[in-house]
C-alpha cells in the first residue's frame, strides 16, 4: 500500500509546492479525496484575514475516527495501531490492532453516552501517557464531543481556569501517573479544581497507579466500573455525522498577555493536514514503527501521536515514562526493542540525554532506525549534530520541524530523503504553506537573504478558527499585527536557497523546553504574593532547556528572601505548574522603567543573558541607578 499524495522526490516536492500555491482549492481539494468522507465538500474553501474567518471543506460531512479506525480496521484489522511502552520496563507493553482500539474507542463511546454527554459537550481530559488517553480522545471525537485535554503536570488551578473558561461538563482522569520510580497522584488536583461550584457534572476515573484516593459520590466514577456495566450488552455504536467546520478540540496555550487561550481545531481540514504532513515529512511506509515522544496533553501529542498517524494507518508508539528512567538509555532501548524506525522528539530530551555521554547508547542496536525528527523549538548546532551522529548514525535524515499549536500541523520542514537537510534549518514550507517575512512596520521582505518576523499569507487546512469564546482575542493576537497575514509570534531568516531558519519568539512567551510560558502569566502568579510589590520575568539561554526563566522581584521588606523564595515557588507551582517555575529569582530594590512606568524588560534581558556591556542608553530611565545594584547582584 501506497500513499497517492506521499511525495517521493525532490521533484514531486516542487511540483507540489508550485500546484498548492497556483491552484490552492484544486491542490488541497486532491489530497481530500483521499479520505473518507460521508458527504463530499460543496466548496473547498472561503476565508478572510480581516475578520478573521476560515472555513474548509464547506459542506463536507465526516467523522473523523472513521479514517483514523473504521477504515484500517476493514484493510489491516491486525496491524498495530497504539504501541504502548510503560514507565517501569519491567511491567508489560500494550499493543492494540485497530481492529481492538475500534471496539474499545466504541465502548467508550457508549461509556459516554450513558453519562450524558452529548454532541457538542466539551470534556476535560487530565490522563497519564496511557492508551486510555488516545481511546478518551477518539471516543468524544466519534460522539461529536469537544477534548479539552490537559497536560497532566498543570496545576488545579490551571485544570479550573481551563474548564471554567470552556465550560466542560465531563472530566476524565485517572488515580495517578508514573513519572520515574514513583507514581504520582492525579485525582487529588482535579478534586480541587472542582471545588465550589463548577460545570462539571461527572469525572471518570481510571485505576492505573493503584494510588488511595477519595471518590466523591454521585460524581465520580471508575472507568473499569462502567466498562464492566456492558459486558454482555449489544452495543449500539453512538457514532455522529459531523461537519467539516464542527469543533474538534479545544487546546490551551499560553500568550504574550493574560490568561491562556483556548485554541480552536475544527475536523476536516486538521484530520487533511496533519495526516498528509505525517506521511510526508516522516515519510511513513506502512509496516513502519514510529515513535513520538511527546505528550498527548501537548499539540504534537494530539496531531502526531494519535489523529495523524491514525488516520495514515500507521503504528505509533506511546511511552509513559521519562527518558532518564531508571537510565538514560530508556529511549535507545524502546527503540532497540520494538525496532523503532521513526523516532520524533524535542531538543531538551536530547541536550539532557547529551549530558550523559555516549555509554547509555552502547549495545543499543538503533540500525532500525531511518528517519529521526525534532519538534518544540529551534535545535541548536551541538544538539542537532550529537542527534545525527549518534542516533541516527549518519545515516538517518534528521527533520527539524516547525509549528506550533494555533497551527495545527508541522508548517516549514524538511520531507525525510526527499528535500536537503540542513543542520539547525527548519527548512522548506510544505505545499500549501506561504511564508513570509515582515519587518516591525509590516512591510515584506523580499528575495533571500533577510532576516524579519515570521507571517503566512495564505490559509492551510489545519490552522485554528478561533480562540474559545472570545474571537477578538484570535484577531488581536494572530491577525491584527500585520494585517493579511497570520503572524507566528516566531522570527526567522531565509538564507540565498529560500531555506528557513527559526530564531525564536519575538514577544513576551518563553519556549522552556518546549513549553510555551507566557512571562505575563509568570508575573502575575508571583505579584499576587503578600510580600511581592512588583516583579518582572524574562528568558535567558539555557544548556539543557534551551531557555529558562529569570524573574527580577522586589519584595516589601516584611519578609526574608528564603521564605520568599519559598512562597513564589508554590504561588507558581499552584498557579500554573512546576514546569513554570523561574530557574532563577534575583530580589532587587527595583526595576528599570521608563518615565511613562514602563519596565525596561530588553535591560532585564541582557542582564540575564550576561551581556552586561551591552545594555544601550540607559540614561533615559526614571531610574538608571537600580541598573548597576541589578547587575552587581546578578546570579550566576
Amino acid at each position: 500500500m501506497s500513499y497517492p499524495y506521499q511525495l517521493m522526490t525532490q521533484a514531486d516536492y516542487e511540483n507540489a509546492y508550485r500546484k498548492s500555491v497556483e491552484n490552492p482549492e484544486e491542490f488541497w481539494a486532491g489530497v481530500a479525496e483521499n479520505f473518507v468522507w460521508r458527504k463530499k465538500w460543496d466548496k473547498v474553501l472561503e476565508w478572510n484575514f480581516t475578520e478573521p474567518s476560515v472555513k474548509w471543506f464547506i459542506g463536507g460531512k465526516l467523522n473523523i475516527t472513521e479514517n483514523c479506525l473504521d477504515q484500517w480496521a476493514q484493510k489491516q484489522p491486525d496491524t498495530p495501531a497504539i504501541i504502548w511502552e510503560p514507565n517501569n520496563p519491567n511491567d508489560p507493553t500494550i499493543t492494540l490492532t485497530y481492529k481492538e482500539l475500534l471496539a474499545k474507542v466504541i465502548e467508550f463511546a457508549v461509556v459516554l453516552k450513558n453519562n450524558g454527554v452529548e454532541k457538542g459537550d466539551r470534556v476535560c481530559i487530565y490522563m497519564p501517557m496511557v492508551t486510555e488517553l488516545a481511546i478518551a480522545m477518539l471516543a468524544c471525537a466519534r460522539i461529536g464531543a469537544i477534548h479539552n485535554i490537559v497536560f497532566g503536570g498543570f496545576s488545579a488551578k490551571s485544570i479550573r481556569d481551563r474548564i471554567e473558561d470552556s465550560q466542560c461538563t465531563f472530566v476524565i482522569t485517572a488515580d495517578g501517573v508514573y513519572r520515574g520510580a514513583k507514581p504520582i497522584d492525579l485525582k487529588s488536583a482535579v478534586d480541587a479544581a472542582l471545588e465550589g461550584d463548577t460545570p462539571v457534572k461527572k469525572v471518570i476515573v481510571l485505576n492505573h497507579a493503584n494510588i488511595a484516593i477519595s471518590m466523591k459520590e454521585g460524581r465520580d466514577l471508575w472507568w473499569h466500573n462502567e466498562i464492566a456495566s456492558l459486558q454482555g450488552k449489544e452495543l449500539k455504536d453512538p457514532i455522529e455525522e459531523m461537519d467539516a467546520e464542527d469543533m474538534l478540540y479545544i487546546l490551551y496555550t499560553s500568550g504574550s498577555t493574560g490568561k491562556p487561550k483556548g485554541v480552536v481545531h475544527t475536523t476536516g481540514g486538521y484530520m487533511v493536514y496533519v495526516t498528509y504532513s505525517f506521511v510526508n515529512v516522516f515519510q511513513y511506509k506502512p509496516g513502519d514503527i514510529y515513535f513520538c515522544t511527546a505528550d498527548i496533553g501537548w499539540v504534537t501529542g494530539h496531531s502526531y501521536i494519535v489523529y495523524g498517524p491514525l488516520a495514515a494507518g500507521a503504528t505509533s508508539l506511546m511511552f509513559e515514562g521519562i527518558p532518564t528512567y531508571p537510565d538514560a538509555g530508556r529511549f535507545w532501548d524502546i527503540v532497540d526493542k520494538h525496532k523503532v524506525n521513526i523516532l520524533y522528539t524535542a531538543p531538551t530530551a536530547i541536550r539532557s540525554l547529551m549530558a550523559f555521554g555516549l555509554d547509555p547508547l552502547k549495545g543499543k542496536d538503533l540500525g532500525s532506525l531511518k528517519v529521526i525528527g525534532s519538534v518544540g523549538e529551534p535545535i541548536n548546532l551541538e544538539a542537532w549534530q550529537w542527534y545525527y551522529d549518534n542516533v541516527g548514525k549518519k545515516n538517518c535524515p534528521l527533520v527539524d520541524t516547525w509549528w506550533q499549536t494555533e497551527n495545527g500541523g508541522i508548517l516549514i520542514s524538511t520531507l525525510a530523503g526527499v528535500t536537503p537537510s540542513i543542520p539547525t534549518f527548519a527548512t522548506r514550507p510544505l505545499p500549501g504553506i506561504q511564508p513570509v517575512l515582515v519587518d516591525a512596520n509590516g512591510k515584506e521582505l523580499e528575495g533571500n537573504n533577510v532576516a524579519g518576523n515570521l507571517c503566512i499569507k495564505f490559509p492551510w487546512p489545519s490552522m485554528l478558527r478561533t480562540t474559545y469564546g472570545d474571537h477578538e482575542r484570535c484577531r488581536l493576537n494572530y491577525f491584527a499585527t500585520y494585517p493579511g497575514n497570520y503572524f507566528s509570534g516566531d522570527g526567522a531568516l531565509r538564507d540565498e536557497n529560500g531555506n528557513y531558519r527559526i530564531t525564536g519568539r519575538v514577544d513576551d512567551v518563553i519556549n522552556v523546553s518546549g513549553h510555551r510560558i507566557g512571562t505575563a502569566e509568570v508575573e502575575s502568579a508571583i505579584n499576587v504574593q503578600d510580600s511581592v510589590v512588583e516583579s518582572a520575568v524574562v528568558g535567558y539561554p539555557h544548556d539543557i532547556k534551551g531557555q529558562a526563566l529569570y524573574a527580577f522581584v522586589i519584595l516589601d521588606g516584611n519578609i526574608s528572601e528564603a521564605d520568599a523564595l519559598a512562597k513564589i515557588n508554590t504561588a507558581v507551582n499552584k498557579e500554573i505548574g512546576h514546569f513554570a517555575r523561574p530557574d532563577k529569582i534575583q530580589f532587587v530594590k527595583g526595576l528599570p522603567k521608563t518615565r511613562s512606568g514602563k519596565i525596561m524588560r530588553r535591560i532585564l534581558r541582557k542582564i540575564a543573558e550576561g551581556e552586561m556591556n551591552n545594555l544601550g542608553d540607559t540614561t533615559t530611565l526614571l531610574n538608571p541607578e537600580v541598573v548597576e545594584e541589578i547587575k552587581n547582584h546578578r546570579l550566576s
